[in-house]
């Protein structure tokens, strides 16, 4: 680990990962360098502050929208540092204080030996005698001196329902951050290009996730914010090179406001940074052997079981014992692991959207009780599951008027409504024990095992009771579902929690570190849902990114294996009317159930990549690829239109013998598959099918010589 402190400079990392942050006396404190750890560079030094911190008696040194140079961040002076470590995690803190307010802020750094990456947080504590309103304050900022704002692309991602993760890759000065010609002006940009969240879908807009690559050297950095709430990530223009800062919520953005007394402290929200000298490619190896480290140890990790879920394309949300019990039999025969019951269990005939809260078995879907259904699934080999949606009450539930309305999250003294939900304040100890009894009943006396956990409301900017302002309120409730969760899973270590947000609404960090696996999206249209499912591993792990396979009777055959090769690369999510295929049909879907049974200890281990670039919504090509070792696990889908041919780059594998085998579908007609292994691309040719899709295995082979040029497929 390296360890060093100056008169001048802190440097800290390891193997993969080096930080030097400049703290001498005439310049601000911050980050010269954050790198994957390049030996012999030299970089110039920092001007950007490390804090970036927002009070309400300060504002900011220059005026702008954005978090760069507040007059706090740039008075701020180095107090000290400190090196510890928890466990796996080696840490760095570094403080800096405000003599006139009487603020301290500690920023913290973790990072585990070998993973080129790091979280990080800040702690602000007022040692000041007057109470100071905190507006924002940065998790992480940094500059990127030395380099070029004209060598920079940004990374970004738009998000919504049934179009989650629609990637970009554009020049920054495209981007939003024009060429102001700033160093003729003699003062930093007062614009930036921002990503905002509001409220608790903390994916339904923008992602969480971004980057930067410097064109000229390669070097990458991505980031996330880790919150299931309100955030902000910024990038813009100073005059030595660009920024970033991160952020959880804010008050221009989220109306948060937290009033610091004297004595009190507030933590950020965590953030993570990976970096790369290699690119996209390693900065995403380095972000996923980063998340495998932040992630709850659980026995889901390794076991990883195939899902059957009844609603997408299938019961959608009718289920009864009449036709759930075909269905379980149908996908016990296909080899499922996990069968889960989704919305409708609980639903005596009324409409329940607006009626959900008590989450009882339905007496008229289950005449002989949904224990009937369930004890089949045991008998079946698979674990039984159900969908819950805990954070919400109708407000018709039996449940709403028996907790006190200060149990729910309220502005003014009026309980929120959306969509006729009210919505439960985690910080509430009467709505805490409510769910505990909830969970604790299922699991107990029914036997479940695995819970999809579903959201479908917003409930806005949050909560104004016990809080300094709504987004602090919303702060403290996020905070407060996240200690539920972890206290769930402390009393049943082994129940299995899918994050669902009508898709991936809430597809962030803060939810993935709990629990195990991801709904990437509720998209139904089959032909629509590769590209969402393609773009997941930027966002998620590939064990938990679960993405639906939904094969129906009516389809033709590459269509219905277009269908199932979506869930792949990743947690093999079914649904479908497996109770009414023929055995050729079923046999395809159990065929692939075994094939992603075997190779999906790999995926638990494996780093993804794009052989055709991250997906654009529309591409008529689309691909992913997951690494492993010598082993690379490819899928490709041709979506029709411009040509049934496409080249694709796998450069790890130039030079390389390769062998090239088709592990789904088999019994369909071949594609033809070119290797140059000189240029490490692999050309594949589909038939003329308005689409259809394949998954191979490829095993790199000895290097190529000069009178061996050829790789082999089959």
């Amino acid at each position: 680990m390296i360890s060093l402190e100056s008169a001048t400079t802190v440097v800290w990392g390891h193997s993969a990962l080096e930080l030097v942050v400049d703290v001498s006396p005439d310049g601000p404190v911050g980050v010269r360098t954050l790198s994957g750890a390049e030996p012999g560079t030299v970089h110039p030094r920092a001007t950007q502050p490390l804090v970036e911190l927002l009070v309400a008696g300060e504002g900011r040194a220059r005026v702008s929208h954005r978090f760069s140079e507040t007059a706090l961040g740039r008075r701020m002076v180095y107090a000290g540092s400190a090196r510890t470590r928890d466990g796996k995690w080696e840490e760095l803190h570094v403080d800096v204080r405000d003599e006139r307010t009487g603020l301290v802020a500690r920023t913290s750094f973790r990072s585990v030996d070998g993973v080129g990456a790091c979280q990080v947080r800040t702690t602000v504590t007022n040692t000041g005698d007057r109470p100071v309103p905190l507006h924002g304050v940065t998790s992480f900022a940094t500059g990127f001196a030395g380099v070029r704002v004209e060598d920079v692309d940004l990374l970004r991602a738009d998000s919504e329902w049934l179009g989650e993760g629609r990637w970009s890759r554009r020049p920054l000065r495209a981007d939003g951050v024009p060429d102001l010609g700033l160093p003729l002006h003699g003062q930093d940009g007062r614009g930036r290009f921002a990503a905002v969240s509001t409220g608790t879908w903390s994916t339904g807009t923008h992602l969480p996730t971004g980057g930067i690559v410097d064109r000229r050297s390669g070097r990458a950095w991505l980031w996330q914010v880790e919150h299931n709430g309100a955030w902000r990530w910024e990038v813009g223009e100073r005059l030595d090179g660009p920024y970033l800062a991160l952020l959880g919520p804010t008050d221009i953005d989220h109306q948060w406001q937290d009033v610091l007394l004297p004595g009190d402290s507030f933590t950020t929200v965590p953030v993570s940074v990976a970096v790369s000298e290699s690119g996209v490619d390693g900065a995403i190896a380095a972000l996923t052997a980063h998340r495998r480290e932040l992630v709850r140890p659980h026995r889901d990790r390794t076991a990883l079981p195939v899902v059957f879920n009844d609603y997408m394309n299938t019961l959608m949300g009718d289920p009864t014992t009449a036709k759930l019990l075909p269905l379980v039999d149908a996908a016990a025969d296909v080899g499922a692991e996990v069968f889960c019951i989704d919305a409708g269990w609980y639903d005596n005939g009324s409409d329940w959207w607006d009626s959900v809260g008590e989450w009882q078995p339905s007496h008229t879907r289950f005449p002989r009780g949904i224990e009937q259904v369930l004890a089949r699934i045991r008998e079946r080999g698979m674990v039984p599951g159900l969908w819950l949606e805990p954070e919400v009450v109708g407000v018709r539930s039996p449940v709403a008027d028996k907790l006190p309305d200060t149990a729910f999250l309220q502005r003014s003294g009026v309980r929120l409504v959306e969509h006729g939900r009210y919505h439960l304040d985690m910080r509430h100890p009467a709505a805490v024990a409510h769910l505990d009894k909830v969970v604790d009943r299922l699991v107990g006396d029914l036997g479940v095992g695995y819970f999809k956990l579903d959201y479908n409301i917003n409930p806005g900017a949050g909560t104004d009771l016990v809080a300094d302002s709504p987004g602090a309120g919303l702060l403290s409730h996020n905070r407060a579902h996240l200690a539920w969760l972890d206290r769930v899973l402390d009393r049943h270590p082994d129940l299995i929690l899918e994050n669902c947000a009508s898709g991936a609404m809430r597809m962030d960090y803060a939810l993935l570190s709990r629990m195990q696996l991801q709904s990437t999206s509720d998209q139904q249209d089959p032909l629509r849902y590769p590209p969402i499912a393609v773009s997941a591993p930027m966002s998620v792990l590939p064990e938990q990114s679960a993405s639906w396979a939904y094969p129906q009777p009516d389809m033709t055959d590459e269509h219905f294996a277009y269908t199932v090769c979506t869930g792949m690369l990743g947690r093999l999510y079914l649904s479908g009317r497996l109770d009414l295929m023929t055995s050729e049909q079923l046999r395809s879907v159990r065929a692939a159930v075994r094939v992603n049974q075997d190779i999906r200890a790999d995926l638990a281990t494996s780093v993804p990549l794009w052989p055709l670039g991250l997906p654009a919504w529309d591409d008529p090509w689309l691909s992913l690829a997951l690494r492993s070792g010598d082993v690379t696990y490819l899928a490709a889908w041709q979506r029709g239109g411009e040509g049934t041919a496409a080249v694709l780059a796998l450069p790890h594998l130039r030079g390389r013998h390769i062998d090239i085998e088709v592990l789904y579908p088999r019994e369909l007609p071949a594609w033809t598959c070119d290797w140059d292994p000189d240029t490490g691309t692999l050309t594949l040719t589909a038939p003329a099918e308005p689409a259809s899709a394949r998954l191979f295995r490829i095993v790199a082979d000895a290097p190529v010589t000069p009178s061996t040029t050829e790789g082999t497929a089959r």
